[in-house]
């Protein structure tokens, strides 16, 4: 299945900010906003490495700079939590969390 989480602008944030979902299932990203915006967990891009996170073994997720109106989607295969961030928003604490069970 997959979750969808909006993007939004003011205040920045992650609607819903966490999600649970099982292994297997699809997080699609929606910027909803009029600006850019990210998804990220790579910890050499965060400024508070604490805001990112992903469990052992797996790679860091990356969208890029999505413009408004663009969608990013990533399926989860292994269980664990996920934190991730904006890159433009971090400091505004455009924070979220996707926890994947098995």
């Amino acid at each position: 299945s997959t979750v969808v989480v909006k993007m939004q602008d003011n205040p920045p944030k992650f609607l819903p900010e966490k999600v649970t979902i099982k292994v297997g299932d699809t997080v699609k990203w929606d910027n909803t906003g009029k600006v850019l915006h990210t998804v990220t967990n790579k910890p050499a891009f965060a400024i508070n490495k604490a805001d990112v996170s992903v469990p052992a073994g797996t790679k860091p997720f990356n969208s890029g700079f999505m413009t408004p109106g663009a969608k990013f989607s990533y399926k989860f295969t292994v269980a664990g939590t996920y934190k991730y961030i904006c890159l433009p928003h971090q400091k505004e604490g455009m924070i979220g969390e996707v926890i994947v069970k098995k």
